[in-house]
């Protein structure tokens, strides 16, 4: 039987959120902008789920603004700001995900983009955070967690070095978000990003959180929807289901935060027997479902693709561009050795993997690392 393993990447429909979702899609008609009974039901629909969301995260349901996923509550954040005027320098981690560091880098015509340095374990400092910091910046973009390393990061204690200056501060929470415990209203921060499908929620719903004085332009016009931040006609039934995951996500948290927690140690302590292998930032917190390894002398992809094709799924630390293997970008903003990084599994686990699938990982890669020095051997032979 296959074996799921990556998590940060998607999570599957839960059961309770596709029974949300199917009443919407068999039978819901009605445009939610339109005054009949009809529309009026499915603006409920949208309501509840906001109330659903908003709990998830400690904050007000009319700040929750719904997208079709968290890239495009990144770009509006990022976008939205520099086009308010009121924005022309930022500072943003070198972690982040490619949704918020591509349109930074895009709009550097028209915003000065300075970033932040990590740590050798992926942490953002009160000081790295203070070197980045110019006279006129104002935004400051951390994620939450690490979607590679799964390293979290004190939200709270930067918005707090930041002392009071006129600087808005967004977090990237798609991945902490129903997880870990994350606050909206206790961080501080002043918008931030949501993903359905990181919870066992729809693809493409999504949610930027924003307090209401933070100065930001639609994306798109046309509507009046998503308090005018967001027109167009909204995805109700993906909206029903990301309300949905996000109830179950609160409920379920501590449980499942300590089942994959237990999985992650047992993996754990299965690789410290393979000298071959290097755990990234095991000395920091990081998510209960998330461990990144380098293989010495192995490719990533490659170690991917044998993994695959003895059923396990797990994801690669690098990324292809143009047919070229690159290190992560994460990887290389701790300062690891890029033939390490290239090597780089990140695995993360599901509410519904067992210790029999740490089991059947732990063997793949014993064999793998067996075979590849019996080639090396007979090679060594020829």
């Amino acid at each position: 039987m296959a074996v799921f393993l990556d998590h940060n990447a998607t999570t599957p429909l839960h059961d309770e959120v596709v029974q949300a979702m199917l009443p919407i899609l068999q039978s819901g008609i009605g445009n939610p902008s339109s005054l009949h009974r009809y529309g009026r039901l499915q603006k409920d629909v949208i309501e509840k789920a906001r109330e659903q969301v908003a709990q998830l995260v400690d904050a007000h349901p009319e700040e929750v603004i719904f997208t079709s996923g968290g890239t495009e509550a990144n770009n509006l954040l990022i976008q939205g700001m520099v086009a308010s005027g009121q924005v022309r320098r930022m500072a943003v981690s070198a972690i982040e995900h490619m949704s918020l560091l591509e349109p930074a880098e895009n709009l550097a015509d028209d915003c000065a983009v300075d970033y932040i340095t990590v740590t050798n374990e992926g942490k953002v400092t009160a000081e790295t955070l203070e070197q980045a910091i110019k006279a006129d910046t104002r935004l400051v973009s951390v994620m939450a967690a690490n979607n590679e390393t799964g390293v979290i990061q004190d939200i709270a204690e930067l918005v707090s070095a930041l002392g009071g200056r006129d600087i808005w501060f967004h977090t990237d929470a798609s991945q902490a978000a129903g997880k870990i415990d994350f606050s909206f209203a206790k961080t501080g921060v002043n918008a931030m990003t949501l993903s359905a499908h990181k919870i066992y929620g729809p693809m493409g719903a999504g949610a930027l959180v924003v307090d209401k004085r933070l100065p930001l332009k639609p994306l798109l016009t046309g509507g009046s929807q998503e308090r005018k931040l967001r027109a167009g006609t909204e995805n109700v039934a993906a909206i029903a289901g990301f309300g949905a995951a996000a109830e179950l996500a609160h409920k379920e948290m501590s449980a499942r935060a300590s089942h994959v927690l237990e999985l992650r140690t047992k993996l754990e302590q299965g690789l410290a027997t393979m000298p071959a292998i290097t755990v990234f930032a095991q000395e920091v917190e990081r998510l209960p479902n998330t461990l990144q390894f380098g293989v010495k002398g192995f490719d990533g992809e490659t170690l991917l693709m044998q993994l695959d094709r003895m059923g396990i799924a797990v994801s690669s630390g690098s990324a292809c561009t143009s047919g070229k293997t690159e290190p992560s970008h994460v990887l290389k903003a701790m300062g690891v050795p890029e033939d390490l990084a290239l090597s780089a599994v990140r695995v993360s686990f599901g509410k519904d993997n067992t210790s029999a699938d740490v089991t059947k990982l732990l063997s793949a890669l014993t064999e793998i690392m067996k075979m590849s020095t019996s080639s090396v051997m007979m090679a060594a032979n020829v």
